[in-house]
């Protein structure tokens, strides 16, 4: 391993159970630990760039009841707060879920070892994203490359090698997505998978609705399915991340909503690469009736 890789990984912390976090966050732990939950709180959970506005907006919309000025009151990452979310002197996602009024919608990327146990015993909702390996991958590659609070990615092949073992933000792809779908018929859960929103967005919105108890008709089914296509959001300021400053996220670079699609992979894997890949995927996701689509 090239000492600039190692560098590169030595810029996360490896101290909360094995899970790679941003230092600020390491230095707020406890108090994420000890964050309150409610019972009427929503959490949206996801692996990172596993469609986490995507549904966030949808969730929005259906809470709005499609108001669209509601909807663009503040952008989405200001409208449910990011628990884990630590970048001083800017209030902290606790912070800012503390001074929310119920009921809340909540963002996490945490794995289930690490959710802080107040949303266990509070039974409250979660709403979790799966989205296959390959693309969450390449997807996350382009947001690291423009994303400047967390460490450069360096170039595909390395990275590559990074996500493989599992040393990049909030940990290991396959113990993550195992850990919440494992936990999924012990609580309320209910899981999504970002193929099936790419296949029938409406039927999966619909399957939102009624997990937050909402009766869609179908003008308004029309409406959100429309405003929460990738073209439109794509335009959106208040979801393509377009306010962010320069020093934060360097657009330029790469957009924050890049593809929105299903399959991209085959465009940065090498054959080899893939070959590697389905071997390793094998045995980590061996014992569980988990699948995914890999192409649409």
């Amino acid at each position: 391993m090239g000492s600039e890789l190692l560098q590169r990984i030595l810029s996360w912390v490896l101290a909360v159970e094995g899970i790679p976090l941003v230092q600020v966050t390491c230095n707020e732990w406890q108090r994420i630990q000890s964050f309150q939950a409610r019972p009427d709180d929503l959490l949206i959970c996801t692996y990172p760039k596993a469609g986490t506005t995507w549904i966030q907006e949808i969730v929005d919309m259906i809470q709005q009841d499609g108001d669209l000025e509601k909807c663009k009151r503040a952008p989405v990452h200001h409208r449910h707060p990011f628990i884990e979310w630590v970048r001083p002197p800017q209030p902290s996602g606790v912070e800012q879920a503390e001074a929310m009024p119920s009921p809340r919608t909540l963002k996490t990327h945490l794995p289930v070892k690490l959710l802080p146990p107040s949303f266990w015993e509070q039974q409250c909702k979660f709403l979790y994203v799966a989205r296959n390996a390959k693309d969450c991958m390449v997807s996350y590659y382009h947001f690291q490359r423009m994303n400047k609070v967390l460490p450069d990615p360096g170039p595909w092949h390395e990275y590559f090698e990074m996500f493989m073992a599992g040393k990049v933000g909030w940990g290991p792809w396959h113990d993550h997505v195992k850990g919440w779908w494992k936990v999924k018929d012990m609580h309320c859960v209910l899981f999504l998978f970002y193929e099936d929103m790419k296949k029938d967005l409406k039927r999966e919105i619909q399957k939102v609705a009624q997990f937050l108890g909402k009766n869609l008709d179908q003008e308004l089914l029309d409406k959100i399915v429309y405003h929460t296509s990738f073209d439109v959001m794509k335009d959106n300021p208040m979801a393509n991340r377009s306010g962010v400053p320069r020093s934060f996220m360097d657009l330029s670079i790469s957009p924050f909503m890049r593809k929105g699609t299903v399959g991209d992979w085959k465009n940065h894997f090498t054959v080899a690469q893939n070959e590697r890949f389905e071997e390793d995927y094998e045995k980590k996701m061996a014992g569980t009736n988990l699948t995914f689509c890999m192409e649409l």
